[in-house]
């Protein structure tokens, strides 16, 4: 009879490996190394779980590893310094809690991760889950050069059903997702164990100390997108942000989510969407946390974990099995045809890209929605359709439209270049994960939004003056800055100081 796996051990479903290792001539085996990029934390985290798991069970030390790309998507110092500020946090829990080395790189990963596999000699790569095209081409790179003694284990850490478990093929909607998932709940859904103590320790021969401050300031250095200041990164704001005894999502916050799609309501919402695009809080902790609430918060608590669960694991589906994900040819033959066909039509506002990324149109509810984005770094999410489906009507064609929201989305949301981004733009503007609708001129069977259904749905002119206080506030804070950072280095030049 086989044995019962270890409490220790990740769901074997939850991993897939990428690349098969041969056994080394001696017999031994070498360290594991994780790579760490999707899933930016130590709690909760299956795949660091399961590095340290597959380390003892070798009796090899393991070590941590993140490569800092200087390009990525078109991240700015908004998303770089917000992710930095949360690794340094990381890095410490890391070092200093498990003993676990964690080093950092820059450049192109295909080039540092294998460079670093085959110089420690580890005989297994342990990586997160991405869609994205960028990294899985990168991870294909990768196992071309890691050698052939090396192992190569993907863990999806980031959803609560892995991608390849809760479907196989592009699902159409919710709705042809929505029960497989559910399915898959009570075998995926489950607490975590704590990390294992090592059974050995990782010997570091160099000083391999990180000047966080000096990093961050190089990255900060000429900002041409600043950071904000209304989400404090790392894990343990994150959880603040869950289960905080001040002003928490699900202990303080949660009856009000059901008026989450209202743009003058912002405390409905949750406030977890930087977290968990940079794993710096795990989906699966957020919905067992929900789930407990089920009994004195049913509706709320089931929205939530519909949003949570359900839509995030579709928007992956959709760019795990859609590799034209950011593209018309993304669409479905309907909606890429109804597109196309209205592609001429007549426009009564043509702006181009400068004009809308500085909020210059004739709509006074797209310049708010745009300039929330652009100095908030986060855009209510009812405001996003409106403002994507805009820019379909004030383009020249459907492809510029989508290349237009795209580009501003991934420049200043906090949580762009995501693919709840992506899927929220080809939902927008193709249609992806909808249906068709009456056919009207330019947008054809796309879902139409107009200005007077959002003066229906909420009050258009407090979202407006609230947007228009916010940037305002923003500004004032940022000057302020300047003021402050000029001052401090006239006082480092004086010599009588």
């Amino acid at each position: 009879m086989a044995s019962a796996p270890s409490p220790m051990s990740v769901n074997p479903g939850r991993i897939r490996t990428l690349k098969e290792g041969s056994p080394r001539s001696n017999g031994e085996s070498g360290p594991v190394v994780y790579w760490m990029f999707r899933d930016q934390r130590v709690r909760d985290n299956w795949a660091l779980i399961h590095a340290v798991h597959q380390a003892n069970k070798a009796n090899v030390p393991v070590a941590v590893v993140f490569n800092l790309f200087d390009h990525f998507l078109g991240a700015k110092s908004r998303h770089l310094g917000f992710m930095l500020r949360g690794l340094r946090q990381l890095c410490h829990q890391l070092q200093h809690t498990l003993q676990i080395p964690f080093f950092l790189f820059r450049g192109e990963a295909e080039e540092t991760v294998s460079k670093f596999v085959r110089e420690c000699g580890a005989s297994l790569l342990v990586t997160d889950m991405s869609p994205l095209r960028e990294v899985r081409r990168c991870k294909s790179e990768i196992c071309e050069r890691v050698g052939d003694s090396v192992m190569v284990h993907e863990v999806d850490a980031h959803n609560v059903v892995p991608i390849w478990v809760a479907s196989d093929k592009l699902e159409y909607s919710a709705r042809t997702i929505r029960g497989k998932i559910n399915k898959k709940l009570p075998e995926y859904l489950t607490d975590f164990p704590d990390i294992e103590p090592q059974s050995r320790k990782w010997v570091v021969t160099e000083d391999r100390i990180i000047d966080w401050d000096d990093l961050i300031a190089e990255v900060l250095r000429g900002a041409e997108v600043p950071e904000v200041d209304w989400c404090v990164p790392g894990e343990i704001a994150a959880m603040e942000v869950l289960m905080g005894s001040k002003n928490g999502f699900l202990t303080k916050r949660l009856k009000s989510y059901l008026d989450r799609n209202n743009p003058c309501k912002t405390t409905a919402l949750s406030g977890l969407s930087p977290y968990l695009h940079f794993g710096q809080i795990s989906a699966q902790r957020c919905a067992l946390e929900a789930r407990k609430l089920r009994t004195s918060c049913p509706q709320a608590a089931d929205a939530f974990l519909e949003e949570l669960v359900v839509r995030r694991e579709l928007a992956d589906n959709f760019c795990y099995y859609q590799p034209q994900y950011d593209s018309l040819q993304g669409a479905w033959d309907w909606a890429r045809k109804t597109l196309l066909d209205h592609a001429a039509d007549k426009r009564e506002h043509i702006y181009s890209k400068e004009q809308l990324e500085k909020a210059q149109t004739a709509d006074r509810l797209w310049n708010a929605s745009q300039l929330e984005m652009v100095h908030f770094g986060k855009m209510h999410g009812f405001m996003r359709m409106y403002w994507a489906k805009k820019i379909l009507e004030w383009t020249r064609g459907p492809e510029e439209a989508l290349e237009i929201c795209i580009y501003l989305n991934d420049k200043y949301e906090i949580d762009g270049r995501d693919p709840n981004g992506y899927c929220g733009c080809m939902w927008s503007i193709c249609g992806v994960h909808d249906q068709g609708w009456r056919e009207r001129p330019i947008f054809g069977k796309i879902r139409y939004m107009n200005y007077e259904g959002c003066k229906r749905k909420f009050d258009v002119e407090r979202y407006i003056a609230y947007v228009n206080k916010v940037v305002s506030e923003m500004k004032k804070r940022k000057a302020e800055n300047l003021i402050s950072q000029k001052e401090k280095l006239l006082r480092s030049c004086d010599p009588e100081d």
